[in-house]
């Protein structure tokens, strides 16, 4: 009887270790990091492969390889070359997409620089770059094959900087990371930096849902010094250079607080695990900036600033949109009226029943009118996506409409938790 039990653990255990390894069989440990030149107008996208960097932390989900969320204005997919298996894909936004809406998109062309990683293939892999359309369908812009042997790809080709955990969750394979990069701290504020993480990261676990997930969320802290105090601003004649190029200003916007150089930013984030990229901006000015799956923007010296890093979290981790429509932006028409946005709290109508409808009471009128007696409730409030008209929002305050709301509403929170979920395994 004995015998028989052994040899049965025995199979067990190997049958558990063959599945292990027939799960990561097409990547080994660390990241293959696509450099990518965006280029363009209004109408027009070219994707070109500018250069391959093998990092040693893929900073991803390990356990959820193919998006199910379907979310960002572009997404990344990876096949394998002698199967044509689909092994890995993601969404993803960009700075550059954002640019197309604007008024000066229509008038001249620009190139943008943006990062996608994927784990590390052990074979050769075919890439595809997708871009949302304007109708909400994603077309292929750009397919590379890589072949990761090859003598181009640039190993740990990055500055090291030393690395502080300001909370340990876990290991990154079963936790959220959230890697703060140093932007304008000079290398005797060092210290005041990683004063200013640990705050910034008591104020986010405090937040919901952020405080149901505390045992499985990993932050950590590069110390990047700057050769300038502070980020960029062309409104005082500010050119500083600093690790990740942030700058106000960005698309002509005076508080939009972010960066164009998205290569030299994930240099920087190369040294720590990290799902999502965070740049603490050491000033005073108000302002920051949020891009899906790119990076979070925030400073540390306003008396705004943890709220609007938690806003522009929602932004960053799960590609919430704004819910305002009173605000001055840059964008012409960022949503199309016929179009559903892909954001999990916008609606324009078009197809509701992919949204937030099961939330709603039965009794909630459709659309809800923003009265006193619905303040708590989830319907669907006209006016967001910088829109007052036709673009509806779930609630008639919320995080990501004002700096005054108590925090997120239901719709946020439970996208927020659905996301979190891609990047903590089940059980954890």
């Amino acid at each position: 009887m004995k015998n028989t039990i052994s040899i049965f653990v025995f199979v067990c255990v190997c049958a558990t270790l063959f599945a292990q390894e027939e799960e990561k069989t097409w990547y080994d440990p660390g990241a293959l990091r696509l450099d990518l030149i965006l280029a363009g107008n209004h109408l027009q996208t070219n994707v070109f492969l500018h250069e391959l960097n093998h990092e040693p932390y893929w900073s991803g989900s390990a356990h959820s390889m193919i998006d199910q969320l379907g979310f960002g204005s572009f997404r990344v997919e990876v096949f394998g070359m002698e199967t044509g298996d689909l092994l890995f894909s993601n969404g993803f936004s960009t700075l550059f997409q954002e640019w197309q809406t604007t008024a000066e998109a229509k008038r001249t062309s620009r190139a943008f620089d943006q990062v996608v990683r994927i784990p590390f293939p052990r074979e050769k892999v075919r890439v595809e770059i997708f871009e949302r359309e304007r109708d909400g369908s994603l077309a292929r812009a750009a397919a590379f094959e890589v072949d990761p042997e090859s003598i181009f790809i640039k190993r740990n080709h990055f500055i090291p900087y030393p690395v502080t955990k300001i909370i340990e969750g876990g290991a990154p394979s079963d936790c959220l990371d959230l890697t703060f990069i140093a932007e304008g701290y000079l290398p005797h504020q060092m210290e005041r930096f990683r004063q200013d993480v640990r705050e910034m990261a008591e104020y986010i676990m405090e937040q919901e849902p952020f405080n149901q997930w505390k045992d499985r969320i990993n932050i950590w802290a590069v110390e990047s010094p700057s050769e300038e105090e502070g980020p960029s601003n062309p409104g005082r004649a500010f050119h500083n250079r600093t690790p990740a190029g942030t700058t106000y200003y960005s698309l002509g916007l005076d508080r939009y607080l972010t960066t164009s150089r998205h290569g030299k930013l994930m240099d920087a984030a190369a040294n720590a695990p990290g799902d999502v990229i965070c740049v603490l901006v050491n000033t005073e000015q108000y302002g920051g900036g949020g891009i899906y799956n790119a990076h979070v923007v925030g400073t540390a010296g306003h008396p705004l600033s943890k709220v609007v890093f938690i806003h522009e979290l929602g932004h960053g981790l799960a590609g919430l949109g704004d819910e305002y429509f009173e605000s001055d932006v840059a964008y012409e028409e960022f949503y199309p009226l016929d179009v559903e946005p892909w954001e999990a709290n916008l609606t324009t109508l078009v197809d509701f029943d992919d949204k937030w409808g099961e939330m709603l009471e039965s009794d909630t009128p459709v659309p809800t009118p923003a009265e006193d007696r619905y303040l708590e409730t989830v319907g669907v409030y006209e006016g967001g996506g910088y829109a007052a008209k036709g673009v509806y929002r779930p609630y008639i305050h919320c995080r990501m409409r004002s700096n005054n709301a108590p925090g997120f509403c239901p719709v946020c929170r439970e996208t927020l938790s659905r996301v979190m979920r891609t990047y903590i395994p089940a059980g954890k």
